[in-house]
C-alpha cells in the first residue's frame, strides 16, 4: 500500500512538473512571435537572394530595438532552399507547418513563387514578395512588394523607344528561361505589337539558369543590330549576369549602340563585375541606392553599419538595391497591419493590410492596395555608372497602382481586383 502511494505521490509530481514544463516552453514560444526567411542562400540565385536574408534580419533586429510587435520580440526562423525550387514548397510546409512562424519574407524567381503557393494556401499563411515579377497572377495569401509589369517592364520599353532613350525600333527579348521572363516577353511582344512593331523586328532569346557562355549570343545582338536602332530587354536572373556583362564588354557592344535595360540587375548583381565598358546600360525598378533624401540616407547608413557589425562578407563594399528595399518595407509594413489587427492571425492580417503605408528609402510614401495586394510604386530607370551605381535618367512623378493582369495579354480586362 506505502508502495502504492508513494507511486501515486511520485507520479503526480512527475506530471505536475511535466505540466509546468510543458506550460513553461509554450510561455516561452509565446514570449515571441516567429517569421520565416525563405532565401536561396547557395546556387545560382544565391547573388541575388543573400543580401535579401541579411536586410531582412537588419530589419527584425530595428524592430525589436524599438519594442517588437505587440509586445513581443519577432525570431527570424532561416532555411536555405538552394535554389532548388521544389525544395522552396518543403522548406514552406517547414516554417509554417513546424515552425509555426506568422507570415515568411521570401522568393525571387516566379519559379520559386508559383512552387510556394499551393503550400501557403492549403496552411493559409502569408508571404510577402519582394521582387518584380510578371503579374498574371493574384492570390489572397501573397503580398507583392516588388514591381508589377506597370510598373517596371512597360514604362521601360516607353523609355527605349523615346527620344531620350535612343529611338529604338528593333528589340532584343533575352533572359533566363522560366516564367518570369516568358510571360513579360509575352506581354511585351504585344505592347510593342500595338506599337507598330513587327515581329520581325523583335528577337527571342532565352538561356537556362546558370548560364555562362554569351559569346555566340551577343555577337548575333551585334548582327540584329545592324537592322536599323535596336535595343534589348534583359531578364537574366542570377549569376548568369556576370558573363553576360563581361561579354558585352568584351564584343565592345556600347550603350551608345545597343542599349541593354534589365529588370533583374542592380548594384548588387553589379558588385562582381568590372562596370566600366557598360556606362550608359540601364536596369529599371522602383529604387536606387544612388537617389537622395534623408529616409534613403539613413537606411543606406544603417545597413552598412550592420554589415560592418555583423561581419558580412565584404562588409565594406555592401550595397542596397531594390528588392532589399521591398523586403525591408514588406516587414514594416507587416508590423504595422499585425498592430492593426491586435493578432498575428493570418485572415486578420490580410484584412489590415490594405491600406497600409510606409515612407520608404525611394522617397516616396507607398501604399498597399485596398484590392489587389500589391504595391503603388513609383519606377525609376537608371544608367550604370563607372562605381556600379546607377545615375536616375528618368522617373515617374508619382506612385503608379499596379496592374497585376496585364491590358496587353487577351482576356484580363476587369480582372485587376482580388
Amino acid at each position: 500500500m506505502q508502495t502504492r502511494r508513494t507511486f501515486i505521490a511520485t507520479f503526480t509530481q512527475i506530471a505536475a512538473g511535466a505540466v509546468m514544463l510543458i506550460g513553461g516552453v509554450s510561455a516561452q514560444a509565446a514570449d515571441t512571435i516567429k517569421v520565416g526567411i525563405l532565401h536561396s542562400l547557395s546556387g545560382t540565385m544565391a547573388i541575388s537572394e543573400t543580401s535579401l536574408k541579411d536586410v531582412a534580419l537588419m530589419t527584425i533586429d530595428e524592430i525589436n530595438a524599438n519594442g517588437g510587435v505587440l509586445g513581443k520580440k519577432l525570431e527570424a526562423v532561416v532555411v536555405d532552399p538552394a535554389s532548388n525550387w521544389p525544395l522552396f514548397a518543403e522548406k514552406a510546409r517547414q516554417l509554417i507547418a513546424k515552425d509555426k512562424v506568422a507570415a515568411v519574407f521570401g522568393c525571387w524567381t516566379s519559379v520559386s513563387r508559383k512552387s510556394v503557393l499551393p503550400v501557403f494556401k492549403e496552411l493559409n499563411s502569408v508571404l510577402f514578395y519582394p521582387v518584380q515579377y510578371e503579374g498574371e497572377e493574384l492570390e489572397k495569401n501573397v503580398f507583392y512588394t516588388g514591381a508589377a509589369p506597370n510598373q517596371q517592364a512597360i514604362p521601360a520599353v516607353e523609355y527605349l523607344m523615346s527620344k531620350d532613350g535612343g529611338s529604338a525600333k528593333r528589340f532584343v527579348l533575352l533572359g533566363t528561361d522560366y516564367v518570369y521572363p516568358r510571360t513579360t516577353n509575352k506581354i511585351l511582344r504585344a505592347f510593342l505589337k500595338s506599337k507598330g512593331v513587327k515581329d520581325s523586328d523583335i528577337d527571342e532569346v532565352y538561356t537556362p539558369f546558370g548560364h555562362a557562355d554569351y559569346q555566340t549570343i551577343v555577337a548575333n545582338i551585334k548582327k540584329f543590330s545592324a537592322g536599323g536602332k535596336t535595343a534589348v530587354i534583359s531578364t537574366i536572373n542570377g549569376d548568369s549576369n556576370v558573363p553576360f556583362y563581361k561579354e558585352l564588354g568584351n564584343a565592345g557592344l556600347k550603350a551608345t549602340d545597343v542599349p541593354v535595360v534589365a529588370f533583374s540587375v542592380g548594384e548588387e548583381e553589379l558588385r562582381g563585375v568590372d562596370t566600366k565598358p557598360l556606362l550608359g546600360h540601364l536596369a529599371a525598378w522602383n529604387y536606387f541606392e544612388s537617389v537622395k533624401n534623408p529616409v534613403n540616407s539613413e537606411f543606406i547608413k544603417k545597413w552598412k553599419a550592420y554589415a560592418v557589425a555583423k561581419k558580412l562578407p565584404n562588409a565594406s563594399t555592401v550595397v542596397t538595391n531594390d528588392p532589399m528595399e521591398a523586403t525591408y518595407v514588406g516587414i514594416h509594413m507587416w508590423k504595422q497591419a499585425v498592430e492593426k489587427a491586435g493578432t498575428t492571425d493570418t485572415d486578420k492580417v490580410i484584412a489590415a493590410m490594405g491600406g497600409q503605408s510606409f515612407k520608404a528609402p525611394s522617397g516616396f510614401t507607398l501604399t498597399m492596395d485596398q484590392t489587389n495586394h500589391h504595391l503603388h510604386k513609383p519606377v525609376m530607370i537608371g544608367e550604370i555608372k563607372g562605381d556600379g551605381q546607377f545615375s536616375v535618367v528618368w522617373k515617374t512623378k508619382d506612385p503608379l497602382r499596379a496592374q497585376p493582369w496585364s491590358p496587353f495579354i487577351k482576356g484580363n480586362e476587369g480582372k485587376q481586383k482580388m
